[in-house]
């Protein structure tokens, strides 16, 4: 029996596309590896990076209005540690003042929470029964949860140390980020180098675009669950609405997460009725965050299509949490505007750092 010789040069195609799957595959599992391994390192840069991305365009501006550079790079860090420095104090301050206020009116919500569940079949007795269970675990649990409270503070040394290196690399990045990318640059020659420049400064370009359209949609989300919150009469509205922002810088799930800590404020405050009016208000600006500005805005800003964007940080959360789900989509942005540009045949000069 004779072998098609078209059969054969199909399976032999098929050998070697399969050949190169499993190298490449190799490879990024190596390289995943390498960077789990190196975490303390890994992400501290990374995190380094996109603050650079996001705060580069202001030191550029003003070294190009005449302040030097060292100069520029200390004003505009100065002013952003200030400025969130003064966010959280004052969402902490609030909150803090606001919870004598919150804690005589939880008495009265749970009393209210008994009844509106008695109303749809639940009795009141199980709720008690819950609240009885949950206060029993805690006391059965205080020996692992102090130890597990001292364990996170085992590791503030390594938390320090990751803080005191992204800062460093920050400093740096703004202040000299030119002259390290053309250090970096260096093992390459003529067309290669160039290039690899054009790379480098498109991917960077592309983060600092992430940077910015992100910031757009926190603000998106925050202002739209402030004004619910604002309406249903939900106190504490401005430190929930800028939790909200800060929340909306982990894509997808951060805004989600705080807008169910205004609900749980709500349930507290305004009784079940109105938690539950929070509960749907922050669904519905997380659909159309999720639906209409994350697709029109991020995708848009890093050049990459919705699905592409959702699986980045479904695969980021699964598998690394809340860090994977902030790197996840500057991560993909930057193998995309790599690989695009070494792809091309002929460069254009990409944006400067």
């Amino acid at each position: 029996m004779t072998e098609n010789p078209a059969t054969g040069r199909l399976l032999h195609r098929s050998a070697v596309v399969c050949a190169e799957l499993l190298v490449v595959a190799a490879a990024l599992w190596v390289l995943a590896r390498v960077l789990a391994t190196l975490a303390v390192v890994v992400i501290p840069v990374a995190l380094a990076l996109l603050l650079a991305a996001l705060l580069a365009p202001a030191v550029t501006w003003l070294a190009r209005h005449h302040v030097p550079r060292a100069l520029a790079t200390a004003v505009v860090l100065v002013g952003g540690v200030a400025a969130v420095g003064a966010v959280l104090w004052f969402v902490v301050k609030t909150v803090v003042d606001s919870l004598p206020d919150l804690r005589t009116q939880l008495g009265g919500s749970y009393q209210e929470l008994r009844g509106w569940l008695g109303s749809v079949g639940v009795r009141p007795e199980q709720l008690d029964q819950v609240a009885t269970q949950a206060r029993e675990w805690v006391a059965a649990n205080q020996q692992s949860l102090a130890t597990g409270a001292w364990n996170a503070f085992a590791t503030l040394g390594s938390v320090l140390t990751g803080l005191a290196l992204a800062i460093f690399v920050l400093v740096f990045v703004l202040y000299d980020g030119e002259r390290i990318w053309r250090f970096l640059s260096l093992p390459f020659r003529g067309s290669a180098r160039r290039r690899v420049d054009a790379a480098g400064k498109r991917a960077f370009h592309d983060l600092t675009a992430f940077m910015f359209a992100l910031i757009i949609v926190s603000a998106v989300d925050a202002v739209g669950i402030g004004i619910g919150l604002w309406v249903t009469g939900v106190p504490l509205v401005v430190p929930l609405a800028t939790l909200v922002f800060l929340g909306g810088f982990v894509p997808m799930i951060g805004a989600f997460v705080t807008g169910l800590l205004a609900a749980l404020v709500a349930l507290v405050a305004e009784g079940p009725f109105t938690a539950l009016l929070v509960v749907l208000i922050v669904i519905a600006v997380q659909q159309l965050e999720g639906n209409v500005l994350e697709p029109m805005i991020t995708s848009r800003a890093v050049r990459l299509h919705p699905v592409a964007v959702i699986l980045a940080i479904a695969v980021g959360v699964q598998q690394a949490g809340v860090i994977g789900a902030l790197l996840a989509v500057p991560a993909l942005s930057t193998i995309r505007a790599i690989t695009a540009t070494l792809l091309e045949t002929e460069q254009a000069p990409g944006p400067a750092c």
